[in-house]
């Protein structure tokens, strides 16, 4: 099951500071890597406004997803779980090529 997962920055967010610079950035960092070679996030990354950030995750359930994301040592403080909604692919152009 694909589920889409919309983050929006915590109360310890510095948005005068870049990604990178952030607190506990390389605790986090470490963290979604393991996540994206165990296959868990497809696809990742900040929007435009930067307060905001989607994940496409595969997991048996939302719960999972839940549970998953709480060991981010950015979970309640950087980064706050705002929706996860079920994703329902029917154009997919992985493999072709």
């Amino acid at each position: 099951m694909f589920l889409v997962v919309l983050h929006r920055s915590g109360p310890r967010w510095d948005p005068s500071r870049p990604l990178e610079e952030q607190s506990d950035w390389a605790a986090h960092a470490s963290f979604m890597d393991e996540l994206v070679e165990a296959g868990v996030v497809v696809l990742g990354g900040p929007l435009g406004d930067e307060h905001r950030v989607v994940h496409a995750v595969e997991a048996e359930s939302e719960d999972a997803v839940r549970a998953t994301f709480a060991r981010d040592p950015w979970s309640g403080t950087h980064l706050r779980i705002h929706t996860i909604d079920p994703w329902t692919i029917r154009l997919d152009a992985r493999g072709v090529g």
